[in-house]
């Protein structure tokens, strides 16, 4: 394992162990997208709506203008639930609270007018003791709300039996309650909360807590206890944890176990509205009375009393996300208990969730460093898939709720970490390659082969290239007299200045062997006027020797100079990758790199440090060029004509280049013609003096020329009229 994969480890690591942490603490966000989850699933597959006998009697807008705006008298509730029971309803819920005295009974409007005599309110009738006395003996129940003043707590009018621990500790806790009519509550045939969702912030109502608790007594919802009076059932039987009180997992209710949440919630699974549900309250108090449809609607059915007209204020958000009555959630978990399709979470989901986080992070954390980001991609995925594949078959098959998306965030959140911070190690390898090519190839190219999807071609292509070798005179004499580290010192400070002038004009730098340079141009990616660009590095080198020489850069004293030769060929030549598969080099082999390396080395006998073959000189005309004979080349049939580089165009269009040309043309002429005359020497004598105005290193080539007489007897055919050309 690589030192940046430990520390990929280790970050991953970290990051898994701090989302596990997040988990376990279940902040709101994770809540909310949890709530969320659930609610698609819901819409996706909603319960199915089934006739069940529950009905909510709905004191909605037509009833209100019918009647008279709320609320009404209470002697019109009595009525009501006179006519309800006359029907057969099995329980008469109301999702109304009855806490103040009815403002409209006879006996307390005949008080508020003035004048009259006190005694009189005695004879008249009360409404609240109409009301009273209609739901005596009746299965009525009545709801009470929560308060946040006073200590009141309703009776209760329903036993509870235990088994396991006790869970009286697990509901949502009751401080104080809205306090009813003394004589409505003492004749209620039970009473419950109408709370949805006390505590919670959310406007969807999601989960209804079937009790609460002041921390020794528990309060059933009003729900459940319809469904008690419904049944004539006396008691409730509560099952907690078997080894931890505070806990709840189901309530038995007459002949029905309801699973619950640990805080004694049933998970609410809807159907979309539907009317069915519905009957207006104006159609149970009809003058004439109910009609045979609504009385069958009623027998036998448990009713909940409420209210649908929006200036009620009685509308909840269900997870289907419709806007409904809050007394139509009463009757829907009713609805949802007798027909036994419960939604439940479990209480070892969460230790689920927080596991899956922690297993499933360090599972990424070990693919995203140790594999390719693709197959680490492909993992990510299919880890996504199954959990929601899982998550989604547990609610469709088992009605278990539990949360792909907090494993299914944190994974990510895992990955895109874990793979960011292997980019950045890439990134920043890319970068020392980059650097390291840097000395090889010019900025250029570099950008040329990033964005270039073809530029590099590897694996041996033939391609023209142009070739140099460059090569130190007297080598083996400067290393004789210094010590090995000043040879290195040497050899770094000349080898460095000159392999820059390479990487300027798009060369490409192949090796460094000793003393030599090995450098091409064309590859890996073309390079256009290659062949100028090649002798341009050439002059450069050159001059920037000259420059290292006077300014005593090796620090060898006056007088001591370093000497180059440089050899040029344009040939073809097979580039790419040499080597074995473990380790390879990106060069060039071929004719045309043998062809440069002889040039080179024919730079100590023609006494001229620049030399290129014909075929490189026919791609550079312009520049000042004079012939430097036919040379016979090792491994060569015939012999190749060679050139010295005098100078760039700026010398070639010079006058002191155009007479040195002139005596030049003159003696090479001289030497064609095998002459050894007077003039030929006079001519090789003023030769030297032109080309001392032209540059200083022609002394040496002109010495040596006469020696040479052979090179230039046999001229190819065709390289008069090339160089003329």
């Amino acid at each position: 394992m690589t030192r940046a994969q430990q520390i990929g480890v280790v970050l991953g690591l970290a990051i898994v162990t701090a989302l596990t942490i997040l988990r376990a603490s279940d902040p709101g966000i994770f809540k909310l997208i949890r709530g969320v989850t659930f609610d698609e699933y819901q819409r996706l597959v909603p319960r199915t709506f089934e006739p069940m006998p529950v009905r909510v009697i709905d004191i909605d807008e037509t009833s209100l203008h019918e009647f008279g705006q709320w609320p009404w008298p209470r002697d019109r509730m009595a009525l009501l639930v006179d006519r309800l029971s006359e029907m057969g309803a099995s329980a008469i819920a109301f999702d109304i609270l009855f806490a103040e005295p009815d403002r409209l009974s006879p006996r307390n409007v005949i008080r508020e007018v003035a004048g009259v005599d006190p005694s009189l309110a005695a004879k008249l009738p009360d409404n609240d003791e109409i009301f009273a006395r209609a739901i005596a003996e009746k299965p009525v129940v009545l709801g009470f709300g929560l308060s946040n003043e006073g200590n009141y707590r309703p009776p209760v009018k329903a036993g509870f039996a235990f088994t396991g621990e006790s869970p009286v500790s697990a509901p949502p806790y009751l401080g104080a309650s809205t306090p009813l009519r003394p004589q409505l509550e003492a004749n209620a045939a039970g009473l419950g909360h109408i709370s949805l969702n006390p505590g919670n912030p959310s406007p969807v109502v999601r989960a209804v807590p079937l009790f609460l608790t002041d921390g020794e007594q528990l309060y059933p919802n009003l729900a459940i206890e319809a469904l008690r009076v419904a049944q004539g059932a006396s008691t409730y039987v509560l099952s907690g944890a078997p080894d931890r009180a505070g806990i709840m997992t189901s309530v038995k209710i007459g002949d029905f176990v309801v699973p619950l949440t640990a805080a004694g919630e049933l998970w609410l699974y809807v159907t979309p509205d539907r009317a069915e549900r519905y009957i207006s309250a104006r159609q149970v108090l009809a003058a004439e009375g109910a009609s045979p449809d609504v009385a069958a609607a009623v027998a036998g059915s448990i009713v909940f009393v409420g209210t649908s007209a929006a200036g009620l204020q009685d509308i909840r958000v269900t997870a289907l996300g419709e806007n409904v009555p809050g007394v139509s959630l009463h009757a829907q978990a009713v609805e949802q208990i007798l027909s036994g399709r419960f939604l439940s979470r479990p209480d070892w989901a969460d230790g689920l969730e927080i596991l899956m986080i922690a297993v499933l992070g360090c599972l990424l954390v070990g693919v995203t460093t140790f594999v390719s980001p693709a197959v680490a991609l492909a993992c990510g995925l299919l880890i996504t898939a199954m959990a929601l594949v899982a998550s989604w078959l547990s609610f469709l098959y088992a009605g278990l709720l539990l949360d792909p998306l907090a494993p299914i965030i944190s994974g990510s959140i895992t990955h895109f970490a874990s793979t960011s911070f292997r980019i950045l190690v890439i990134d920043r390898e890319r970068r020392e390659v980059r650097r390291a090519f840097g000395h090889y190839l010019s900025p250029s190219l570099l950008h040329r082969i990033e964005h270039s999807r073809d530029a590099l071609r590897l694996g041996g292509d033939d391609r023209e290239l142009t070739v140099m070798f460059v090569d130190v005179r007297s080598f083996t004499e400067i290393s004789e007299r210094l010590a090995p580290t000043a040879v290195v010192a040497f050899l770094n400070t000349l080898l460095d200045a000159l392999s820059r002038h390479v990487v300027a004009n798009e060369g490409t730098l192949d090796k460094f062997i000793g003393d030599s340079i090995m450098a091409f141009w064309n590859a890996p990616v073309d390079v256009a006027d290659h062949e100028i660009k090649a002798v341009r590095a050439a002059l450069a080198m050159r001059e920037t020797l000259a420059e290292l020489n006077a300014g005593d850069a090796f620090g060898f004293g006056p007088g001591q100079q370093v000497g180059i030769g440089i050899g040029i060929h344009t040939g073809l030549a097979c580039v790419g990758n040499m080597g074995a598969k473990t380790r390879f080099n990106y060069s060039a082999v071929g004719d045309a790199v043998n062809v440069a390396a002889r040039l080179e080395s024919c730079c100590k006998e023609v006494g001229f440090d620049i030399l290129i073959s014909d075929s490189t000189a026919r791609s550079v005309q312009g520049m000042a060029l004079i012939e430097a004979g036919a040379i016979p080349l090792k491994g060569k049939s015939s012999r190749t004509q060679i050139l010295a580089v005098v100078g760039d165009e700026r010398v070639a269009a010079s006058a002191e280049f155009a007479a040195l040309t002139v005596v030049h043309e003159q003696l090479t002429q001289a030497l064609h013609s095998h002459s050894h005359s007077k003039n030929t020497r006079k001519l090789i004598g003023t030769a030297k003096l032109r080309a001392a105005q032209v540059i200083g290193g022609l002394a040496e080539f002109y010495q040596r020329i006469s020696g040479r007489s052979d090179h230039f007897r046999e001229v190819p055919d065709g390289f008069e009229k090339s160089v003329a050309d």
